[in-house]
């Protein structure tokens, strides 16, 4: 979606900054008068939020890495001293920890936005694949991140996650070695980890520059599906969505708000408040919440090598997902089948996230003589996941017959009538 600057200098010094680094046109042209589809709902409000959160975790990081030591004699009592003893140290935590939660849930929300709306279809392939490499990335800062406070939770998750490496045949072994720096778990492992997850986010502001680039060359999707046909199908990315996104920011910031004040180690393990000990196991060792589906898939094979390549291959998937869906309409609002396929999935990976918080060996009682084992409705649900890509999306696009399709943007949201909302009629028509 591209046109000619509508950008005009105000005032001497912008002409003389316009004419050696035009950054205030750039910004103009891709936050201010960038046209977007009117049809938007709040599902779009997502990726406002998450750069807000990016920035507060980067914030928050750098602070929190002034006080913290990444020795495994030291770090736990460190992560104390910093609750207790630095100015704000608390909040600064709280904020860091639960916004690492908030972050992926938005991203989440984001991603099913995705899935449902078809937003990975052309000429959207190379946005999407970058969200999947933000996302991969997001998970490896996390899983460093949840290591560092070096509780009880966090040595052991490190050292069953880590071990799983050491599957992949011929450099598994000299993987796992250099994230320990050593031959187990211990101070040149945290010193890795600390240093990565110090790293990793910086890694993931550039990935999101490159979103964001990739986003501005086609333009926004929409709830409709449809291609941006005619001026009057949008409007200026500001003052219209700039309000809109700052409403759902508010919202999402007081559900934040709640966990940092009102019930901070709420998503937490208790058993991470208790300082590393190698000789005591855990009675049942999970990862932080947003990890648990891919825990399950990884648990739902006994081959070690299987459940490594099963739960990356989990992540792998998506990025092939513009190429898996066979059909041409975008948007489950038209696609009767799929919408009911679409649901399904949600739900089998809400399952996985229940079955990867449960013991392995656990069952589930349905009554007094029924009981399934957690790991058998993991496997199932593995299944489904998979197959949900690798045969039911390729199956559903040669025989669904969607509905039809509006004829633009503005009919779908105005009707046959058309009209443009107060105040845009007199917005400079741009060229899509």
């Amino acid at each position: 979606m591209a046109g000619h600057s509508t950008y005009q200098p105000t005032n001497g010094l912008t002409r003389w900054l316009d004419t050696r680094l035009p950054v205030l046109r750039l910004m103009h042209d891709s936050f201010t008068a960038f046209p977007t589809p009117r049809n938007l709902n709040y599902m779009w409000t997502f990726g406002g939020i998450l750069t807000l959160f990016l920035a507060l975790q980067i914030v928050t990081g750098i602070v929190l890495a002034m006080h913290y030591i990444p020795s495994a004699d030291k770090a736990f009592n460190s992560v104390e001293f910093i609750m207790r003893d630095v100015n704000y140290g608390w909040l600064l935590r709280y904020m860091h920890a639960n916004g690492a939660s908030m972050f992926f849930l938005a991203v989440y929300l984001h991603i099913f936005r995705g899935l449902y709306y078809g937003s990975y279809k052309a000429p959207r392939e190379v946005l999407w694949i970058l969200g999947v490499l933000i996302y991969l990335v997001m998970m490896a800062t996390a899983f460093m991140g949840y290591s560092l406070p070096w509780g009880q939770m966090s040595f052991w998750a490190a050292t069953v996650i880590t071990n799983f490496f050491s599957a992949i045949p011929w450099v598994g072994e000299a993987v796992t070695e250099w994230l320990w720096g050593g031959y187990a778990v211990d101070s040149a492992t945290l010193q890795r980890f600390f240093s990565l997850h110090y790293l990793l986010p910086f890694v993931i502001a550039g990935l999101v520059v490159l979103h964001i680039w990739a986003l501005h060359v086609p333009g926004n999707g929409n709830p409709a599906g449809i291609d941006v046909k005619t001026p009057q199908d949008t409007v200026p990315f500001h003052p219209y969505y700039t309000v809109k996104d700052m409403f759902a920011i508010c919202l999402f910031l007081l559900i934040f708000g709640y966990f940092v004040f009102y019930n901070p180690n709420y998503l937490g393990h208790a058993d991470n408040y208790i300082a590393a000990n190698p000789l005591v196991t855990p009675a049942h060792i999970v990862p932080e919440w947003y990890f648990l589906p891919f825990y399950a898939i990884l648990r739902s094979v006994e081959s070690k090598l299987g459940g490594v390549l099963l739960m990356f291959g989990a992540i792998a998937i998506l990025a092939l997902l513009p190429w898996l869906d066979t059909s041409r309409v975008r948007s489950a609002k038209f696609r009767p089948v799929y919408r009911w396929f679409f649901w399904f999935f949600f739900v089998d990976c809400l399952i996985l996230g229940y079955i990867g918080a449960m013991p392995a060996d656990g069952v589930l009682h349905i009554n007094e003589s029924i009981e399934v084992p957690y790991l058998l409705i993991g496997r199932i649900a593995t299944i489904w996941y998979f197959a949900h890509f690798l045969l039911i999306l390729p199956l559903i696009g040669l025989f669904e017959r969607p509905k039809p399709l509006p004829e633009s943007i503005i009919k779908s949201v105005l009707g046959k009538g058309g009209g443009t909302p107060a105040g845009a009629a007199h917005a400079p028509e741009r060229q899509i």
